[in-house]
């Protein structure tokens, strides 16, 4: 046997190779002859040691064989490897397999050129500990959806070539700070600012030696250069020695103008244009008003668009930690000196505030009262008030709860709004705001009442940052305590519900509300129970009987919902159990109807029962009921917006001004007060549909609720066409414009927030709100035209924005506080969690499907990126999720995104008319906020989760059996089966510690709903991370056959076993199963359903339907199917296979 300088083996033996694959050997030579001899002496077939066959490898198209572009040989044909997921790691794998030393760069974009053979491989993804490329893990060979302007490339250490673009600054202060021009064919050229952030900026100071990126500016803020556009969306790791080893796009390609041209500064630039900055008037350094140091004199910074991100970037140039909160109103104090800054905009990775966008220093219209003001995680102040929500399902969800001085108490409703809402749920962990109730909506405290007149800005870090009374200092009592529902409690927001065609507003045909459109309820399922949530949702008792087949009429609507599983604990019928919206198999000849004990109380809701007395016309007064056929008054305590608007409506009025309290005096002492704690949803039909309390003797004259409503003859209609969105992508975002008497004008930013948003997006019939944007986000307005609104504060349920409170701006504001709003227009439905599931749009005011023709990778990147969910995952097709409702429309076709759009309705499309049914549907699913890695299973490892914008570890300090079945229940794994604070059975987590003492109920949807604390910068070793063994979630057989190669289909689910259905099944999908359960080909199926063998009817689940194989699946979960659990069968369906027998 020789070794001259590789192993040779004889022919025909198991490790045998040819000379020529023996050139990349290397380091590898010694491993492979130690397991050569083993396997000689003992005999032990290598062939079945698992040791795969390394396919041969080789780079073409570069200056060496050690660079350019990736080619694996696989059925005697060369082929070329698909960029998807290509990164340095992979590349790394193949310089030591052809012995070419370390990946120097991971290029795509087909950057030495486009092969014309097969693409073999894509979506590649090594460990980077692998001796062959072949031997990562990726797709099966052949499949992918790439073509060959998506070829990978490689340069190695050893290829002798340098491929270090030369790189310069210029038209800056030093060598070290100017716009980035690289050197490519002989000639300087200029980087687009797409993507352009720090970390591409830190590649360019250090290849240049001027040490760590200070800002990365773009939009040529070092002027414009005139020569080509070198580099476009350059995307660099960090580690890079040269930014021309960063990906990017072909050189020269790219959709930018010399207006787009990149920038740095680094530290090595001596420009100073750090301002030096201090917090006063506290009693740590970290916390305090913002002054900054200019022109030789100390100045502060107003509160306008001041926020957490701008608070952020104060923090960390003092080395104060993170920002705990960004109060204005002078908080801290007036200052008295000069105010040196206003309308700061931080994107929060400038490494000082003087780094971030302003008005030009001294430029302001603002006073001392609107000081900013920073309180820093590393002050030492406490501040922040524990909080909890009490007395619901959910902790995302309840009666608001403060501790102060030892002591447990609640919050008054007085000033109560979504905006103060919106404050507990971040501070909870829970989301956003849905609602802000008051009138004890979830049961009254007995404790103290902390807090009252609360007044949040939105911005506020935690509740006790806000403005309000001294604590304990009220003129509340329990019955005015506030509430909260946010958006991860899991608890819908309360969809709205009404009973007709029968005698009384208690008894008839249940009907609900969504997507703007009242629908009826199928009986199956129906029973009792179902029914007492509805009256109790309506405050109509108990349930008395619930009568299906139509018993109360035929509905003539959608069908909304099927299926109903009630507990019988719920606050509302949409927080029940039952099929996806729409979802049915029902006629209205089934639709399902209550009758509550309340049904013979005989109070009408016709609109005579309600008037206004006292005011300026019959739109505006004092309200008075008839109840029991006599007139009385109303109590204001829990009156708001919602209730003003049944009134309104009721009187045939226009939209619901203002919630008013003794100003259209008294009634009249002889007549009784009806009424307290009215708590109307907003969309009921008279005041008596609203659930109420007998006030008794609670309420006196003197407490009498009035109401105005935007009379018909008075002015701004709330017609849709009273607003608009301008300078935006698509019509449901954009700058906005709002008509009054007769002109259209701009909003100004002051005070503008999600409520405003919301208003604004119902109005012009586009999805949910998204975002409140201000400070030209879509440029100011024409300077003919005026700002008409200033300090709006919609309650969010209002009908037109006319309708909200506002201020006339006079000559307060200017174009440049002009504001926007986005609304949402795609969301994902029917999957597991709101990051998978359906594609759906939302297109000239309704929502549709789109279809899958050319639906892509790339397409599902936006989606993803719209939604605020990690990386796309997988782009979907042929109903995975399910269908769209038969009466919705498929509104796109061959979506062709870049991948690089803010929004799917960027991208082009086509209009489908009839081509596209909803059996090809859309699909996509995005990285789950959480995974589990260094395991070889999807349901085990260590736990990281996608928090800030990264992915990062979770400490174990806490970390407990609760926590894990929640995150098993996430992934789709099974119960958890081991839990570990260490990493004695599971790999340890490379990433930062983000996050620990996290704290589950159990209850939660997603380890992201869970209390945590951030954990960056405290102690928590590696050894503390927290890993979990879940379930393994799916395995199949056949049962009560001859032999485990025939029998009824079961799959196993979660930890539980249960049947498929036989909808649309298919050969293929038979071949699948036989192979999958290591069985010979299946046994022809009989063409007739009724002839083919069956095995009995299963039990429990049915968990897959219209399961659609292509026959080359290795598992039967890998085909198309519609999400788990969700059919139209019984267990009369249930398939049977019959595999021939090995």
């Amino acid at each position: 046997m020789g070794f001259p300088g590789c192993l040779l083996l004889p022919a025909g033996h198991p490790l045998g190779r040819s000379s020529a694959a023996c050139a990349g050997a290397g380091n590898t030579r010694i491993p492979i002859l130690l397991a050569w001899l083993w396997a000689s002496m003992t005999g032990f077939p290598m062939t079945d040691a698992g040791i795969s066959e390394a396919a041969p490898l080789r780079l073409v198209n570069g200056s060496s064989r050690c660079a350019g572009r990736v080619e694996v040989l696989h059925n005697q044909v060369w082929g070329t490897v698909c960029d998807d997921s290509w990164d340095i790691t992979d590349a790394g794998v193949v310089c030591r397999q052809l012995g070419c030393g370390t990946a120097s760069s991971a290029s795509g974009g087909a950057r030495f050129g486009q092969g014309s053979d097969s693409i073999w491989l894509y979506d590649v993804n090594c460990a980077g500990t692998e001796a062959a490329l072949s031997n990562c893990r990726a797709p099966p060979w052949g499949e992918n959806n790439c073509n060959h302007g998506e070829d990978a490339g490689v340069v190695c250490s050893d290829s002798g070539n340098s491929e270090v673009a030369p790189l310069r600054l210029v038209n800056g202060s030093s060598r070290c700070a100017g716009r980035v021009e690289v050197l490519h064919n002989q000639q300087w050229g200029t980087v687009c600012d797409d993507s352009w952030d720090k970390t591409d900026a830190g590649v360019v100071c250090r290849q240049l030696g001027c040490g760590t990126a200070l800002s990365a500016p773009g939009g040529a803020q070092f002027g414009q250069g005139s020569d080509p556009i070198w580099l476009d969306d350059v995307n660099c790791a960090g580690k890079e020695a040269a930014l021309s080893n960063c990906r990017a796009q072909p050189w020269g390609t790219n959709d930018c103008n010399h207006g787009e041209d990149a920038g740095v500064v680094c530290s090595g630039s001596d420009i100073s244009e750090v301002a030096e900055l201090r917090l006063v008037n506290s009693r740590s350094r970290c916390a305090g008003r913002v002054e900054v140091f200019h022109n030789q004199q100390w100045g502060t910074v107003c509160n306008d668009n001041w926020d957490l991100q701008d608070a952020g970037v104060v923090c960390r140039q003092l080395g104060c930690g993170t920002a705990l909160s960004a109060p204005g109103g002078a908080r801290f104090g007036q200052g008295s000196d000069r105010i040196w800054l206003d309308d700061v905009n931080c994107t929060g990775t400038e490494a000082a505030l003087s780094d971030c966008w302003a008005r030009p220093w001294g430029d302001n219209n603002c006073t001392h009262r609107d000081d900013a003001s920073v309180v820093c995680s590393g002050s030492d102040i406490s501040e922040v008030a524990e909080l909890r929500l009490v007395n619901s399902r959910s902790r995302c969800a309840g009666r608001v709860e403060v501790l102060h001085n030892q002591q447990w108490g609640t919050v008054c409703n007085d000033n109560w709004d979504l905006q103060d809402a919106g404050v507990v749920c971040r501070q909870l962990g829970c989301g956003t705001a849905l609602s802000a109730s008051g009138g004890a909506r979830f049961g009254q405290g007995s404790d103290r009442i902390w807090l009252d007149d609360i007044n949040c800005t939105g911005t506020e870090a935690a509740l006790s940052d806000c403005w309000a009374r001294p604590w304990g200092d009220n003129n509340c009592t329990h019955r005015d305590d506030a509430s909260v529902v946010c958006s991860d409690a899991g608890i819908s927001e309360v969809t709205q519900l009404r009973l007709v065609n029968g005698p009384s507003r208690c008894a008839g045909r249940v009907e609900v509300f969504h997507n703007q459109q009242w629908g009826t309820v199928c009986d199956n399922s129906w029973e009792v129970q179902d029914a007492g949530v509805v009256c109790r949702q309506l405050g109509c008792g108990t349930a008395s009987s619930a009568p299906g087949g139509a018993r109360f009429g035929r509905g003539s609507d959608r069908i909304w919902l099927d299926d109903v599983n009630c507990t019988g604990t719920e606050v509302a019928l949409s927080d029940c159990r039952a099929r996806p919206w729409g979802d049915s198999n029902c006629t209205h000849g089934e639709d399902a109807g209550v009758v509550c004990s309340a049904a013979d109380m005989g109070v009408s809701s016709s609109p005579s029962e309600v008037r206004l007395v006292g005011g300026p016309h019959r739109c505006a007064g004092r309200v008075e009921v008839r109840l029991d056929g006599r007139w009385g008054t109303v109590c204001d305590d829990g009156w708001n917006m919602k209730d003003v608007a049944v009134v309104c409506r009721q009187l045939g009025c226009g939209p619901a001004m203002e919630a008013l309290s003794k100003v259209f005096g008294p009634g009249k002492e002889a007549d009784p007060v009806l009424m307290i704690n009215v708590q109307c949803q907003g969309t009921e039909a008279a005041l008596g549909s609203c659930s109420y309390e007998d006030p008794g003797d609670l309420c006196q004259h003197d407490e009498d609720a009035g109401a105005r409503c935007q009379a018909a003859d008075m002015g701004v209609s709330s017609s849709p066409s009273e607003v608009r969105l301008v300078g935006g992508p698509h019509r449901c975002a954009g700058r906005v414009e709002v008509r009054l008497d007769g002109r259209w004008g701009t909003v100004c930013d002051d005070s503008w927030d999600l409520g405003d948003v919301a208003v604004v997006c119902r109005q012009l019939g586009c999805g949910p709100a998204m975002e409140a944007l201000s400070s030209k986000v879509f440029g100011p307005g024409k300077e003919a035209d005026p700002v008409l609104m200033t300090n709006v504060q919609c309650q969010g349920t209002e009908m037109a924005l006319g309708s909200c409170p506002y201020e006339d701006p006079g000559d307060v504001c200017q174009h440049d506080e002009d504001v926007g709003a986005r609304c949402q227009e795609v969301r994902l439905v029917g999957g597991p969690h709101r990051c998978a599931g359906r594609v759906e749009v939302h297109l000239d005011g309704r929502w549709g499907t789109v279809c899958d023709d050319g639906w892509d990778m790339k397409d599902v990147a936006v989606v993803c990126r719209q939604l605020g969910c990690g990386p796309a995952m997988e782009a979907l097709t042929s109903k995975v999720f399910g269908p769209g409702p038969k009466s919705d429309p498929v509104l796109m076709m061959n979506v062709q995104c870049q991948g690089t759009e803010a929004e799917l309705g960027s991208c082009p499309y086509e209009d489908p008319g009839d081509l596209c049914q909803h059996e090809e549907d859309a699909g996509a699913r995005c990285q789950a906020p959480v995974r589990l890695v260094g395991n070889n299973t999807r349901c085990s490892g260590q736990v990281e989760i996608y928090y800030d914008g990264r992915w990062g570890a979770v400490c174990g300090l806490g970390w407990d059996l609760t926590d894990a079945k929640v995150l098993c229940r996430e992934l789709g794994c099974g119960s958890p089966r081991y839990v570990t604070h260490h990493c004695s059975k599971l790999s340890q987590s490379s990433a930062p510690v983000l996050l620990g003492e996290l704290e589950c109920t159990g209850r939660e949807a997603s380890l992201t709903q869970c209390r945590a604390q951030a954990w960056e910068g405290k102690h928590c070793p590696h050894h503390r991370d927290t890993g979990v063994m879940c379930q393994e979630p799916f395995a199949l057989r056949l049962v009560n056959g001859t032999s485990k190669c025939s029998g009824r289909l079961e799959v196993r689910y979660d930890g539980l076993w249960g049947t498929v259905c036989d909808d649309n099944w298919s050969e293929n999908n038979t071949q699948v199963v036989c192979r999958e359960l290591g069985c010979g080909p299946a046994e022809p199926l009989a063409r007739k359903l009724q002839d083919r063998p069956r095995f009995g009817q299963g039990t429990g689940e049915i968990w897959l339907d219209d399961i659609r194989c292509k026959g080359n699946e290795t598992t039967l979960q890998n085909c198309a199917h519609r999400f788990w659990s969700y059919h139209d069968c019984t267990h009369w369906e249930d398939i049977s296979v019959v595999c021939q027998d090995n």
